[in-house]
């Protein structure tokens, strides 16, 4: 296993498709009044950390606007390997809509289907652009990405076996520290 800096992950918060069911991918939503919460939660959790960490964010509206309230500020290094993992022709569509129509698509185990969506990236595409972000850090650094994308970042930064992504809790308003391979969340 390679030994990363540590990581501090957050992922964006509430958005009103989120509360929809509707996907996202690399499309957008804005934040809810809970997500906007959830994000200064992320902020107060923060204070604890030591300063001069650098900091991330994917370039989605979403994460962009988590990262400026988190950080209180524009400066943050926008990176397009942290968006979420494009989900192709099922994007902007209700997730019920689509268990409905594509029954053997969500067949298996929960996040299967990532791997199945049609005209999507796929797990190997996105594990591809989580290690190079990865293998560019020089340093501990705080990132605000989405849900799929960070279980990814999470299960290279550990070691883990690409079967255990799904088993990897990811919340919102919280902040994920990967160090040494272990994993805790501050919430």
């Amino acid at each position: 296993m390679q030994d990363y800096p540590d990581l501090y992950l957050l992922r964006h918060g509430q958005t009103a498709w989120n509360r929809e069911g509707r996907l996202q991918g690399l499309l957008d939503s804005e934040l809810t009044a809970l997500g906007r919460q959830q994000a200064r939660r992320q902020a107060r959790l923060l204070q604890r950390l030591p300063q001069g960490v650098r900091r991330y964010s994917s370039p989605l509206g979403r994460a962009e606007e988590t990262a400026r309230i988190v950080f209180g500020d524009d400066a943050f290094g926008r990176d397009a390997r942290l968006q979420e993992i494009d989900i192709g022709s099922f994007t902007g569509q209700l997730e019920a809509d689509l268990k409905s129509a594509h029954p053997a698509v969500f067949a298996g185990a929960e996040l299967d289907w990532y791997d199945r969506a049609p005209g999507g990236e796929h797990f190997a595409g996105l594990r591809s652009r989580a290690q190079s972000f990865l293998d560019g850090l020089d340093g501990p650094a705080i990132i605000v990405t989405h849900g799929i994308a960070l279980r990814m970042l999470r299960l290279i930064a550990m070691g883990s076996p690409d079967d255990q992504l799904a088993r990897m809790p990811v919340l919102q308003g919280a902040v994920h520290i990967v160090r040494g391979g272990r994993h805790q969340i501050l919430y």
